[in-house]
Parts: structure tokens; sequence; C-alpha cells
């Protein structure tokens, strides 16, 4: 059995234990920490999940400006789109184990246990604006900065197509053309691996696996592309 979500002292203490912010306006703090589909909810998070996706945007985009003084906006673009995306923000409240904190819909809560979801991820970005609004901008730096800078050094930086990266580089300096051949596909009809190699005239030839052919194209333009030095080679991140 689910235990009974804190309110009051009890939610305030719990929040700043996972935020290090200890809110003053305790109204503000559950407005962040209700979801529109909580049952007979008389004001939700929709308005401080719109000023807090704002709010992480430019800190987080502070926050690479400062780290990466000599990369190009091409290079730092990806990671700030990583870092902000609802899958990162999902995952930022999962590790603060935020679900037990969120008012939302029973069944909502229960489809998305442990994996997060759109509610949580609108919850992290209206906690942000929470924490904004009642500490000020460094308030919401310190916890952004606790949560997602870690976050900054694991980010891949690569385009979204690999392959039509490869294609491009090896256009410009001959007429080959990138072949991709299946070289081995295992596991069971709905979870299969795909190996692939990828082979250019001139060079060695490199392999990716992926749990769909593309997926294995894709990783073997990858490998290519960083053993080749057209990508900077990071290890895959940064």
């Amino acid at each position: 059995m689910a235990l009974k979500r804190p309110t009051g002292e009890a939610l305030a203490g719990a929040v700043e234990a996972r935020t290090g912010h200890a809110f003053r306006d305790m109204r503000l703090l559950e407005t962040a920490l209700t979801h529109s589909s909580a049952v007979k909810a008389v004001r939700n998070n929709e308005r401080l999940e719109f000023l807090g996706d704002r709010v992480l945007g430019l800190i987080v985009a502070d926050m690479l400006f400062q780290q990466f003084p000599d990369a190009p906006e091409g290079e730092i673009a990806p990671r700030f789109n990583a870092l902000v995306d609802s899958r990162t923000c999902s995952e930022v409240g999962v590790e603060m184990e935020l679900e037990d904190l969120v008012r939302a819909d029973a069944a909502l809560k229960s489809r998305s246990r442990g994996s997060g979801g759109n509610y949580l991820a609108d919850a992290v970005e209206a906690l942000i604006a929470a924490i904004y609004v009642d500490g000020g901008i460094d308030a919401a730096r310190r916890f952004v900065m606790r949560y997602w800078e870690p976050r900054s050094s694991m980010v891949v930086v690569k385009p979204p197509n690999p392959k039509s990266e490869l294609q491009e580089w090896v256009a410009k300096t001959s007429d080959a053309r990138p072949e991709y051949v299946i070289q081995n596909r295992e596991g069971p009809d709905h979870q299969p691996v795909f190996t692939v190699s990828l082979r250019v005239d001139g060079f060695a030839p490199s392999s990716g696996t992926g749990g769909s052919r593309r997926a294995a194209e894709e990783a073997a333009a990858s490998a290519f592309l960083l053993r080749e030095g057209v990508w900077p080679n990071q290890g895959g991140t940064a």
C-alpha cells in the first residue's frame, strides 16, 4: 500500500531535502505539485510549468555557455536540447522520488510509477518555477545545477541523423558511397538484435548493433564518424 502523500510541514521538509530550498509560500509549493488531473484540485501547476520551462532553459544555457567556452553553437545546442527535454525532466523527477509528493490522478500515477512520465516532468518544471518565484534566480539555479550539471557531462553529442552526416562528409572527398551490410541477426522476433557492417572505399570498415536494422546502421555510422575524427571523440559522451 502506498504511503499517504505528506502535506504541510512534512511536505515542505521533504521538498527541502530534495531541492535544497525552504519554501516560504506553502500555497505556491502545493500548486507546483498539483497536476491538472488531481481530483477536486482548485488550482494546478500548468502556469508554473510554462514559467519553469523558460527558467530551466536560461539556467541550462548559461551553464553550458560557461562549461564549454570554446564550443561552437552547433556543439552545445544538442546538449541543451537533451538537457531540457521532457524525458530528462522526468528522469530528474524519478531521481528525486517526486512521484510520492505530486497530487495527480491515481490511475495516471500508477501507470507511470517507477518510469516517470509527462506528469512528473511537468511537476519538475513547475517546481523550478515555484523556487524561482519564492526564492529568486539564485535559488532556482542551485536546484537546477544539483540535478542537471552531472547530466551535462553524460549527454551524447551527435546530430540526429549520423547516416546523413556520414553521406555528406564522404561526398566532400570522394565519389564513394557508404554500404551497409547485415552481418548478424539474433534474438527473438519481438526483440531482435542486428549487427551491421559499414564499408566505405578507402577506409576500414566499422560496425554497429541495434534493436532494428536502422538503429544498427546509425550506430555503425556513428562509430565511423568518431573514429575518423569527424565528431569529437569523447567516448560517446562529453
